[in-house]
């Protein structure tokens, strides 16, 4: 996978698709990359042009000293559609790529189209939680972490989910140093305003097993946004993409036909 250059740092990003196609961004969970959405990609390339990159810290990308902002993920998000000239988006974020999107969305509107929002929130969690988690991670690494993280994302039935593997695999696999700095971006992210001002064709999606944003929160998100489309998805937790892929295509596929995306 290519690495692209930025001024102060370097990000794996793959992008499939014709080159002429509408445009989708995709922004990965904390704790993940961009192979979060393998299972979806193959069904959305031929017709679209799918950007997925690694966050900072996350994946094959630079690992710079934490900690990061949720402005420097952003910024960096916004250079990854500048680097590959891509304009009208559709940003696709996931928990941590949702707030990322919903920032890109207020500070660039002219690169965002729309949004969708998977199994996220305008604020996730507040600085104690993220702390005593930063604390945890700090002092005895992401694979003694890993277990409650999986408990969260895929519910009761964690241990016998068959992509929980994967996905842990893949945040034990994560730089301590790159987590550490993406939880505390997200500890100091609050959107509440600046989402509640936004009017862009917002898809939001819930898993009804979700113990990291609950459907709850989301909904509360969704509700900022004026005219969103609203989803909950039965039998998920907090990666639909992962857990049922062609269900969530399929919510994809609604929301890009109807705001002519494609």
């Amino acid at each position: 996978m290519p690495l692209i250059y930025l001024q102060d740092i370097r990000l794996n990003a793959v992008i499939e698709g014709p080159a002429d196609a509408p445009p989708l961004l995709f922004c990965h969970a904390l704790g993940t990359d961009l192979t979060l959405w393998d299972a979806i990609i193959p069904a959305l390339s031929p017709r679209f042009r799918c950007i997925r990159y690694d966050a900072r810290g996350d994946g094959l990308s630079d690992v710079p000293a934490p900690p990061y902002t949720m402005g420097a993920l952003i910024r960096d998000a916004e250079r990854v559609l500048d680097h590959f000239a891509a304009r009208d988006a559709v940003v696709i974020g996931s928990s941590m790529g949702g707030l990322v999107a919903q920032g890109l969305a207020t500070k660039r509107l002219d690169l965002v189209r729309a949004m969708v929002l998977a199994n996220t929130a305008a604020k996730i969690g507040g600085p104690t939680l993220w702390e005593a988690r930063i604390a945890e991670v700090a002092a005895h690494g992401l694979a003694a972490y890993a277990p409650g993280a999986m408990e969260r994302m895929f519910g009761r039935g964690w241990q016998s989910h068959p992509a929980m593997p994967r996905i842990r695999a893949c945040l034990e696999a994560t730089n301590p140093q790159g987590w550490i700095g993406s939880a505390h971006a997200i500890a100091g992210a609050d959107f509440y305003t600046t989402t509640a001002a936004l009017t862009l064709p917002s898809l939001v999606i819930a898993g009804a097993n979700d113990g990291t944003t609950p459907p709850d929160l989301v909904r509360e998100t969704a509700e900022l946004i004026r005219g969103h489309d609203w989803a909950l998805m039965r039998g998920v937790g907090h990666l639909p993409m992962v857990d049922k892929p062609a269900e969530f295509t399929a919510l994809l596929d609604t929301f890009l036909a109807r705001i002519g995306h494609g």
